[in-house]
């Protein structure tokens, strides 16, 4: 098998392809002369959208039915709490960060709680759950908007060496993220499962547990990026999560995931993340209405899906 042909059997590489052909048609327009601002603007925007993908993607690698619909909830409280307890001081960036990973660690464990307590499906445990954590926002925000501490703001608006600082963090989880499914036995774990859990019971596997932790994980993944997101807008509102709950399912199944569960796919996060930024700015770009932009968007979605499936089928 050519290395090329062996390329275009991974998963991943059509939203990369996607993304690509996205950012040649924008840049085109302007004769590359926004290149590197476009190029910069989709990685930041696109590392939040990473994040809160990557935790996504851990719930629905567990197999069919398995979803989180708190992330944009849990991104509100985490990005508000945070905002209140480090109250524009510097000296308390850090207790603010481990606040709201505490929060979405009770976010996780009430999910999971209800799920098996309950004995209710994920979807609807989860979208419960949700309601209480925005009524908690709510009260907690109270129509104020505290901004972040000086350094905190300063840090995710700001680059290294050209990139973003919120990718750089993005990247670091991503490695973390492709480290625990490939290098440890908690990654075999959850695809087993996603592939069959009574066979996964049967050969010993702890399958609550498991599932216990990923719901944790992905809980605490949308409280650091609720946390990263506020303080690089200037503030926590209560709307700031809301666009992540589609878009964290979006690139998951455009990143090349398996939506049946047992397969995941870290690298194709990044790339389904940096298009759906791109073809947004792309019909922008183009002077596209929002109306009809909404619908090419759409369509450009399930085409990309489409042939990537088409071609996966194909090469099986």
């Amino acid at each position: 098998m050519s290395p090329l042909l062996g390329l275009f059997r991974k998963p991943w590489i059509w939203s990369w392809l996607a993304a690509f052909v996205v950012w040649f048609l924008t840049i085109m327009v302007t004769l590359g002369a926004s290149t590197l601002g476009l190029s910069q603007a989709a990685l930041t925007f696109a590392a939040f959208s990473v994040v809160v993908g990557i935790g996504q993607m851990f719930v629905i690698t567990l197999g069919p039915g398995n979803i989180d619909l708190s992330v944009p909830a849990t991104m509100t409280l985490a990005g508000t709490v945070a905002l209140k307890l480090m109250n524009v001081e510097n000296g308390m960036i850090l207790p603010g960060l481990l606040v709201a990973i505490l929060i979405g660690l009770v976010v996780g464990l009430g999910n999971y709680a209800l799920i098996k307590a309950l004995r209710i499906p994920p979807i609807i445990a989860t979208l419960s759950m949700s309601f209480i954590v925005q009524s908690a926002a709510i009260w907690t925000n109270r129509g104020l908007r505290i901004k972040p501490p000086s350094l905190l703001a300063e840090f995710t608006t700001s680059n290294t060496l050209g990139v973003p600082n919120v990718a750089i963090v993005a990247l670091l989880i991503s490695l973390l993220a492709w480290f625990l499914l490939e290098k440890t036995i908690y990654g075999r774990w959850i695809s087993a499962i996603g592939q069959s859990m009574p066979a996964a019971r049967m050969a010993g596997i702890p399958v609550d547990g498991t599932r216990f932790v990923t719901y944790l994980f992905c809980a605490v993944l949308a409280s650091v990026a609720g946390y990263l997101l506020a303080c690089f807008s200037g503030g926590a509102a209560l709307n700031m999560g809301s666009e992540y709950l589609l878009m964290s399912i979006a690139v998951v199944v455009i990143g090349g995931t398996a939506v049946a569960g047992g397969d995941s796919n870290v690298p194709g996060i990044w790339g389904a993340s940096l298009f759906m930024f791109l073809v947004v700015s792309m019909l922008n770009t183009y002077g596209v209405g929002a109306g009809i932009r909404l619908i090419m968007t759409g369509l450009i979605i399930i085409s990309v899906i489409m042939l990537a499936g088409g071609r996966r089928a194909g090469m099986r």
